[in-house]
């Protein structure tokens, strides 16, 4: 960037913010404040300017003046390069997030520890703002939409933030032209966790479709002959592949595979000319029909699952994991039972925070025996419907879960997980986790690399000894279902189905709006190959009696 007034006063005034966020000297994080403001206001252009006379502005002074100097000569402010150095760059970007000052990002980044954009909004759903001072719901709200609209212009999204907008656009499509074949294609049609560019495959005329989108208000751009890419005001750009009739459904199959799995399949099998659809492509091969959320891994074509089983949302039977008022959650329990019940759902296992999560008002050992007291007269007044008592307990750093043995006892079913001192090493990981699952009282292992999707990479761990530990204990893994979570990640589904591991798609939900949140865990389940039996939040109310009564 060159270097002009503007490019001087950002620095000094980023340096302020800095400083104000690190709690650096008030006196000197103001004096650096001000400079920035009148340095944007001179009209005079200070890289022609002399030494002297930069010193003799008015609101510069000596020192400032010679860091005015230091950034004309070499292009940079060594106290700001600094100053970076020592923080977080997912703090240094929420100064773009409109509402966060830096005294405010200060707790959130200091108390909260939080170092991301991400995670900030995950704690906004978790409504964990709340609880420090100066954030009420309003600009906890506010912050949310701010972080949105902020994160549609980076140019990856979750599956849940396109799917809506991308449904909806094939459905105003096929209403524009009824007579036509559409399909949605590529990572969204693979049901990957991170979707770019939403895709589609299409016999429609580029010039007709170029037309049509720009009525709905998107710019478009034919970039070859077949290719159509186009952007609306939501920021997120749309590509489709206009293709003649007879070509359509061989690049529907070619566009909703991986690279790898697409290349293993030419090297096995020569191309059919003109499929009269995807399901002749694999007749004609004489493999089965493998769906598209499984073209990723080449080895796929040479198993023999049953993949018309897999999982389906109607297979879940009951909420496993959920939040409610008595720690971090929106709703009461019996709020969060009766929506249950409206929803077709046997049970509810309810998973509150523990008292080591004070951030998310965990409960204490007495809230927690009032806390089954309430839950055993909401299971007479809502029989047959049942509510499991659970709670979410906190891993804490040498592997030890937060209750003692009498409490833990007192719990149907226990999640574990860890949520603090996330910047661990593999070594230091792997112990927290294997000593907490040898605990007999843990029956769930809780969102087990503590990512978040587009924001946390989690901390390492060896999965296949952590799923080995897991079979040894008889501990059931968690694909912990909220979409910037998916944790178990599906690309270690086969290995822990393969070691007789059970997976628990849970919603974590902490309202009721949270328990769609098992359609995305079911998404990405598939994608592992998880058939229903293996899964037990699919188990019945009676059978999951059962697992509860089964001590390990």
């Amino acid at each position: 960037m060159a270097v002009d007034n503007a490019y001087i006063a950002e620095s000094f005034s980023l340096l302020a913010k800095l400083m104000d966020i690190h709690g650096e000297n008030s006196f000197k994080t103001k004096s650096y404040a001000i400079a920035a403001f009148n340095i944007d206001k001179l009209t005079e252009d200070l890289t022609v300017l002399a030494r002297e006379k930069i010193i003799s502005i008015k609101g510069i002074g000596p020192s400032i003046g010679k860091q005015i100097v230091e950034i004309v000569e070499t292009g940079e402010l060594g106290q700001l390069r600094e100053i970076i150095q020592k923080t977080p760059p997912g703090v240094i970007e929420m100064l773009k997030i409109k509402g966060l000052g830096p005294k405010k990002i200060s707790t959130v980044w200091k108390e909260m520890e939080i170092e991301s954009i991400g995670e900030l909004m995950y704690a906004c759903n978790e409504n964990r703002l709340l609880l420090y001072k100066g954030f009420g719901e309003k600009s906890q709200n506010n912050i949310r939409d701010t972080i949105t609209f902020y994160l549609k212009s980076q140019g990856s999204f979750l599956f849940a933030e396109v799917e809506g907008y991308a449904l909806q656009i094939q459905k105003n499509l096929r209403t524009a032209f009824p007579q036509h074949l559409i399909a949605l294609t590529g990572s969204f049609r693979r049901q990957l966790e991170i979707v770019d560019q939403p895709e589609w495959v299409c016999n429609i005329p580029p010039s007709e479709l170029s037309s049509c989108l720009s009525g709905m208000e998107f710019q478009s751009a034919q970039t070859t002959n077949e290719i159509l890419t186009a952007s609306g005001p939501e920021n997120i750009s749309l590509k489709f592949h206009c293709v003649p009739s007879e070509a359509f459904y061989s690049t529907l199959f070619e566009t909703s595979a991986s690279e790898a799995f697409l290349s293993a399949w030419r090297k096995k099998f020569a191309a059919m000319p003109n499929p009269p659809s995807e399901e002749s492509i694999f007749q004609e091969s004489g493999i089965p029909f493998i769906p598209s959320a499984l073209r990723e891994d080449p080895a796929m074509l040479d198993r023999s699952l049953n993949l018309q089983s897999l999982i389906q949302t109607s297979d879940i039977k009951g909420i496993i994991h959920s939040h409610s008022n008595w720690s971090d959650g929106s709703q009461t329990i019996e709020q969060m039972a009766k929506a249950c019940i409206e929803q077709g759902f046997e049970y509810l296992v309810i998973s509150d925070h523990s008292k080591s999560a004070f951030y998310a008002n965990g409960l204490s050992e007495e809230r927690v025996r009032e806390q089954h007291l309430y839950i055993d007269e909401l299971n007479l007044q809502l029989a047959p419907f049942h509510i499991f008592k659970s709670i979410e307990s906190d891993i804490l750093n040498d592997g030890n879960l937060d209750y003692n043995e009498g409490i833990l006892a007192t719990f149907d079913l226990v999640i574990a997980s860890v949520h603090s001192n996330l910047k661990m090493s593999e070594e230091k990981a792997m112990n927290r986790l294997l000593r907490a699952i040898e605990n007999p009282h843990m029956r769930i292992l809780g969102h087990p690399t503590g990512r978040l999707l587009l924001s946390r990479p989690g901390y390492p761990v060896n999965h296949e000894r952590l799923i080995e530990a897991c079979a040894a204990h008889q501990v059931v893994i968690e694909l912990n279902a909220h979409p910037r979570r998916l944790d178990l990640d599906w690309r270690w589904i086969d290995y822990a189905l393969r070691k007789n591991v059970l997976i628990s798609i849970d919603p974590d939900a902490h309202s009721i709006a949270g328990y769609h949140d098992i359609h995305y865990g079911v998404l990405a389940a598939q994608k592992g190959g998880l058939r229903a039996e293996q899964n037990l939040s699919s188990f019945s109310l009676e059978h999951m009696k059962r697992f509860v009564s089964e001590k390990r």
